[in-house]
C-alpha cells in the first residue's frame, strides 16, 4: 500500500512515516500543502493523510484540487480541530474520513486500511530506478531477473532495506 503523509509538524510526520512503514506501507512525506499537492498529482497513492492547517497551500485547497483533478486516493483529514462543524466541512470538501489530534496510532492504521479497501486496488509499494526494482511488500530488490537483496523483518535486514530505498530515491 502506498501512502502520502502531508503534515507540517516534521516530528509527527516522521514518526507517522516510520510507524506506517513498519506496517508494510510505502510512505512519502510532504511538509507543506504545495509539496503535498505536487506529490499527489505525480504519484498514485492508495491513501493520503492530509493535515488541514498547512503552510503554503491549505489542506482544504489540496483536498479540493485533488478531487477536481479526479485523483482517487482515499483522503484522511488529520487535524487538531475535532469539532463537528470542522469534521463535516472536511468531509464535504472531498475527504473520505476525518481524524482529530491527538489520536491512537492503531486507529490511524485501521482507518488507512479501511480507506485503501474502499478506494481502489492497492498500488504496489514498488520503487524503480536505473533498472533496479525495490518491492517493499516482499522486501526484495531486483535488477532484471537477478535478486539483489532479500530482507527479513530483523532490524539488521531492515537497515539494509532502508539503505537500498534511500539509494533508489536519490
Amino acid at each position: 500500500m502506498r501512502v502520502l503523509v502531508v503534515e507540517d509538524e516534521q516530528r509527527l510526520a516522521t514518526t507517522l512515516a516510520r510507524g506506517l512503514a513498519r506496517h508494510g506501507m510505502a510512505v512519502d512525506v510532504a511538509f507543506d500543502g504545495d509539496d503535498g499537492l505536487l506529490k499527489a498529482m505525480v504519484n498514485d497513492y492508495d491513501v493520503i493523510v492530509l493535515d488541514r492547517d498547512l503552510p503554503g497551500r491549505h489542506g482544504d485547497d489540496v483536498c479540493r484540487r485533488l478531487r477536481a483533478e479526479g485523483r482517487r486516493a482515499g483522503i484522511l483529514m488529520l487535524t487538531a480541530s475535532g469539532e463537528l462543524d470542522s469534521r463535516v466541512e472536511g468531509l464535504r470538501l472531498g475527504a473520505d474520513d476525518y481524524l482529530g489530534k491527538p489520536f491512537a496510532f492503531a486507529e490511524l492504521i485501521a482507518r488507512i486500511e479501511a480507506l485503501a479497501r474502499r478506494s481502489h486496488p492497492a498500488v504496489a509499494p514498488v520503487l524503480a530506478r536505473s533498472g533496479i526494482v525495490l518491492d517493499s511488500s516482499r522486501h526484495e530488490a531486483h535488477r532484471g531477473s537477478t535478486c539483489l537483496l532479500y530482507t527479513s523483518p530483523s532490524p539488521r535486514d531492515h537497515l539494509s532495506y532502508l539503505v537500498c530505498r534511500l539509494l533508489l530515491e536519490k
